[in-house]
């Protein structure tokens, strides 16, 4: 599919349709498997993953007992792949949504990322950081995977470096982890970014 078509809900519905979804690695990937087992969060914390596409890591917390997992896709087809594969996962906290425009209360404790960073256009990550902190609480979560590379193709997906990261994350997140991770899927393994950051309690 072209590159250059609008990245909006029926190029990303098309793109799962078409089975043209290279970035489903059909299950959690091992960095946030290992992360969200040694989470200490109460089981009902409010837990966001936007642009979730299949929602793997929503189907892993769910089997794990959180009750408050929330999954935002603007691509029904993927959110009916989820609904689907789990049937027990709650409907209603399935968003056929633009991440940007989600309300930011009540906010949430944690957000994971997955793949959809890379899949906004590059104009759209200081905005994506700004809606990340917007919809969190003070101290709140951001964690997941980054990628730490560029790709010979046009995106997406769309690469990048930490250094490029760090400025937009830099203003409203305290960093607790932003460094290789360790543990990437083999075609993975050197690209990518581990990333936990805390929102501050005071930003500008």
């Amino acid at each position: 599919m072209p590159s250059d078509l609008p990245l909006d809900a029926t190029y990303w519905n098309a793109r799962y349709t078409l089975g043209q979804t290279g970035w489903d690695t059909g299950a959690i990937t091992p960095p946030l498997r290992d992360y969200f087992q040694q989470l200490t969060l109460p089981v009902t914390a409010r837990i966001l993953i936007p642009g979730a596409g299949r929602g793997y890591e929503a189907e892993y917390l769910h089997g794990a007992g959180y009750e408050n997992v929330w999954v935002a896709d603007i691509a029904p087809e993927a959110l009916r792949d989820l609904h689907q594969r789990v049937p027990g996962f709650p409907a209603e906290h399935l968003l056929e949504q633009d991440f940007f425009a989600l309300p930011t209360t009540p906010p949430y404790d944690l957000i994971v990322e997955q793949t959809f960073f890379c899949a906004l256009e590059p104009r759209l990550r200081p905005a994506y950081a700004r809606q990340c902190a917007a919809l969190l609480r003070p101290g709140g979560t951001l964690m997941g995977l980054l990628f730490n590379t560029e790709f010979d193709k046009p995106g997406p997906p769309f690469g990048g470096s930490g250094a490029e990261y760090e400025s937009y994350f830099a203003p409203y997140f305290d960093f607790v982890h932003f460094e290789p991770a360790y543990n990437s899927i083999k075609p993975r393994q050197g690209k990518e970014l581990f990333i936990c950051l805390k929102k501050k309690v005071i930003f500008p």
